[in-house]
Order: C-alpha cells, then structure tokens, then sequence
C-alpha cells in the first residue's frame, strides 16, 4: 500500500469550505467599479505568452496580467461553448441552471442572472458579441450578437430590435468597434456599467483577418512530447474523434480546397469563404493557393500528414489570435484615454482551454488539464493592490459572485461560485476550496467525448466516465502532469481513491448533481 497524506479537503466543521454564506449585501463603494469582460472562445493557455513563451507572443493580453493579476489554477466547471457561459452568467454548475451541452439545451432567460442582479443595482448592462445559449438574452441594457458560432468574414449580427444585419469587416475587429462605440456614444456616463465582450476568436476554423494571412508561415511550432499517445489504460480517450491525424478535415480546417474532393465539412467551408468580398478572396486565395498546388502535387502521407496538419492548425490558430491580442490592446488603450481605467475591473478569460496537440488532439470537451484548465487575468480597479499570480484554485461559476460583490450587491445564497474578492485583496483564506468538481454531458455529439464527471485537487484528479461507458480514471498531477498514466486499479492507490471518491461525493451533494441517483436507475 502506498503510503499518501490524508486528503484535507473540507473546512473543520465538515461543511463545504466554500458552502455559499447567507445572502448579505456588502457596502457599495462611493464610486461602484465598472466591470468589462472579454471573454474568447477556445483560447487556451498554451498559447499566450503570460503563461507559456514557447508558441505566440500575445503582448497585450499580457499587459492584464502585468498590470494586475495572473490566475495559475483557473478552471471551467464543463468544458464546451454554451453551458461555460451559462455557468459564468449564472453562477451555477450546469445542471442547476439547465444548459448542460449545445445540442439540445436552450437557456432558461427567466432564471437569475448576474446580469440582472447587477441591472436592478443601478449598472447599465451590455453583450456584443458571441451568445451561444439558443434564446433571446435577458438581463441587457443593450445586445448585439452574432447567430450561431458567428462568421469570421463580413459577419451577421442580431440586435435588440431582432434584426439580423450584415456587417462589413473582419468579426474580431467589429465586435470591439461595436463595443468601444456603446462605451462611448450609447451608455449612461452617470452610471456605473458591465460591458460583455465576447469573441468568437479562437474558434474552429481558425479564418484569418486578410492583413495576417502570412503571418506565421515561417515558423516551425514544437511538436508536443505526446502528440503520438496511444491512449494506454484510457478507453475513453481512445474512443473520441478529435485527433488531428484522423479527425481534421483537409479542406474545412486546412484549407486544402480542392473541388473534386468532397469531404464532410466541405460545403461549410465554401459557404464560410463565400461571405469574403472579391478582394479578401484574392488576399486570400495568394497566400494559400500555393499551399494548396504544393499539397497536392506532393501530399505528404503518415506521420508526415499527421504534423504537416499540426503545423497548418497551429498557424492558423496563431494568425487569429493575433487579431484577438490587437483588439484587446484597443479596449485597454480606449479605457486608459478616457480615464476609466483606475475605476474598472477588466477581465480577460475564455470559455474553456483547448488542446494544441497535446494527445495528438484538438478541441477541448475532455476534464483532462488542457481543457479544463482555463486562462484568467485581471486588471484590477484603484483600491485593490494586488499584483502577480494568484495560485488558489478557481472555477468559471466564481465569476458572477465576484462581480457582484465588487459592485455591492447581494449574492444570492443559490449562486454556487464564491467571491474572488478575497484573493484579489491579497488575501490566503484558510477555509479556500480544497476541490473542484466537473460534469460534461454532450454525448453522442462532434467529437464523440464520452459523458463524465470528476474531482480535481491541487495534486489528484479522479474522472468517472459513464453512459455507454463505466470507466474510473486516476491521474498524480504532480508525477504525471501530461495524463498519460491512469493509476485507477493500481495496487496501493486503493485509499488514495477512496478518500477521492468520498469528496466526489460531498461535492455533487453540495452542489445538488443528481447524477449518483440517475445512474443507479
């Protein structure tokens, strides 16, 4: 038997160390913080240069972090599109408020929200941008957004008035024009506000702004130590389809157009290259017709295939990050030269990481480290002086109780989340949580990632993987960093793993997850 310390991860009087306290109203500042929340969608920590050098240089995502705070163990509660903004709106895992996967849920606009809270305390409310939750937003003072997954290319927008309206230009750059535009010329200057900026950056299929399109060609990205895994002792890894090798279609997500081919996603990428006027298509079509001519007349096959299209996705990847990295130093520039700076929270996350490889894959959906693990960075408003990394472990349904109490106003006591106010004040509380909890629902879907639930420590990680499936994995995040080893079964892992299960079991009770009770049906 392995001998391992005892797992502390309840608060001495065997509640929940963070059980929501009763609902209090703190003291609203004289001059209440206005709050903006950009928020990008499968950006991954990997590939900004506060967390990681080795990929992309993202300078002015790393003046948040410079100029306020780096969150090392940011985290999402279910690692997909929709039900990760469901969670920050709500403050809630998804089985409380009702949006667990992109298929079949539409959010519940008559729930509390953040958004609402903030709006009956006085803030002016707003979201450009991406939505993702199939319904009308609520909780808004103003809202522009995009249908669907939205269009890189000369994109359509939904306003208020329900109008679907074309808009000329590149997504990224109209969406912070939209919004500096409502900060400047639309909003209550009396009033303190919360503006959403949500990006559909970096989403698949990764389509450049025209100005970048050859950016990153010449460089060679890393291979990752594991790209060649062979999902060993993980049947539920072996079982996704969301390898690069296998899974990547050449011409939706390379751009390796050829009109004889036919492939899955062909006809959506023609439509998604359609919306280009005639002079993007020639920028475009210059820089990968040759790429193009080359792969055909030479197609590399095997392995060589298989790193010719990681290559072709980490460019890609890079080329529209680096539009995201540009508008986010324009939202801060506009918040400097009108003085609101000092007197605003500014926030820069994503709806959940991605993978860049590592597995061999791309994606996210998994509870393993790339996907579930999220970046954090936050500019923080005059009277908070905290700076650098904050290490305490954080989850995306922390984000409404902290706006919230950040702007004076009761939380809720079903908000689920608890208040990153503390660690922003520089504070180490001792009751902080021990543990994370995790549930991803969305499946059979895109990506085949079978349905699974687990718990996450500062060194564990313990995932159930159930449906057509019942398989226990085991990860030591300290020995095994990478996930390649699932110790679940192993001789002298046995109390290790009861003591896991047991606090899998106190959070779903905490947090109401009927999951144990459906499954014993």
């Amino acid at each position: 038997m392995k001998n391992f310390p005892r797992l502390v991860l309840c608060s001495a009087t065997g509640a929940s160390a963070l059980a929501p306290a009763a609902c209090t109203a703190p003291q609203a500042p004289a001059s209440r913080p206005n709050i903006v929340y950009i928020m990008t969608d499968d950006h991954t920590a990997q590939m900004m240069s506060c967390y990681d050098s080795r990929f992309v240089e993202t300078p002015n995502l790393d003046r948040i972090a410079a100029d306020g705070v780096r969150f090392t163990n940011s985290f999402v509660a279910n690692s997909l599109s929709g039900p990760s903004r469901a969670c920050m709106l709500t403050g809630k895992h998804s089985h409380a408020n009702g949006f667990t996967n992109n298929i079949t849920a539409v959010f519940d606009g008559s729930q509390q929200t953040m958004p609402k809270l903030l709006q009956k305390a006085g803030y002016q409310t707003a979201i450009i941008g991406k939505w993702h939750l199939e319904s009308i937003p609520t909780g808004f003072d103003h809202w522009e957004i995009v249908p669907g997954q939205g269009d890189y290319y000369n994109p359509r927008f939904i306003n208020e008035q329900c109008d679907t309206l074309v808009n000329k230009g590149y997504l990224t750059n109209i969406i912070t024009d939209k919004a500096l535009h409502w900060m400047d010329e639309e909003r209550d200057t009396q009033k303190p506000f919360c503006l959403f900026i949500h990006h559909k950056a970096c989403h698949r299929n990764w389509l450049p702004e025209t100005k970048y399109l050859s950016l990153y060609e010449d460089k060679t990205f890393p291979l990752p130590e594991n790209f060649y895994d062979d999902y060993a002792g993980r049947p539920a890894a072996r079982a996704q389809e969301m390898e690069i090798g296998r899974h990547m279609d050449i011409i939706y997500d390379t751009k390796m157009y050829n009109p004889q081919l036919e492939t899955r996603l062909k006809a959506t990428y023609e439509e998604f290259i359609g919306r280009m006027t005639a002079e993007e298509r020639a920028a475009y079509d210059k820089v990968y017709d040759p790429i193009i001519k080359q792969f055909y007349a030479q197609p590399p096959t095997g392995k060589a295939l298989d790193e010719w299209k990681y290559q072709r996705y980490m460019r890609d990847y890079a080329k529209v990050l680096k539009s995201l990295d540009d508008n986010v130093g324009r939202v801060l520039d506009y918040l400097d030269e009108k003085g609101l700076l000092d007197n605003t929270l500014v926030v820069y996350t994503s709806d959940q990481g991605f993978y860049m490889g590592e597995h061999g894959w791309f994606d996210k959906r998994f509870m393993y480290e790339e996907s579930m693990h999220t970046p954090l960075v936050m500019r923080l408003p005059k009277g908070f002086d905290r700076r650098g990394d904050i290490d305490e472990m954080v989850q995306n349904i922390d984000y409404a109780p902290t706006f919230l109490e950040l702007a004076g106003v009761a939380v809720p006591d079903d908000i689920q989340g608890v208040s990153l106010l503390p660690l922003l004040k520089g504070e180490h509380p001792d009751s902080w949580r021990k543990s994370l909890y995790y549930h991803f629902y969305e499946y059979p879907a895109e990506h085949m990632v079978k349905r699974h639930y687990g718990v996450r420590t500062d060194r564990y990680k313990l995932i159930h993987f159930y449906n057509d499936i019942d398989v226990w994995e085991l990860y030591d995040l300290q020995h095994d960093p990478h996930e390649m080893h699932n110790l679940y079964g192993e001789p002298g892992y046995e109390e290790l793993t009861s003591q896991l299960k047991e606090e899998l079991h106190r959070l779903q009770e905490q947090y109401h997850d009927p999951i144990e009770e459906e499954l014993k049906k």
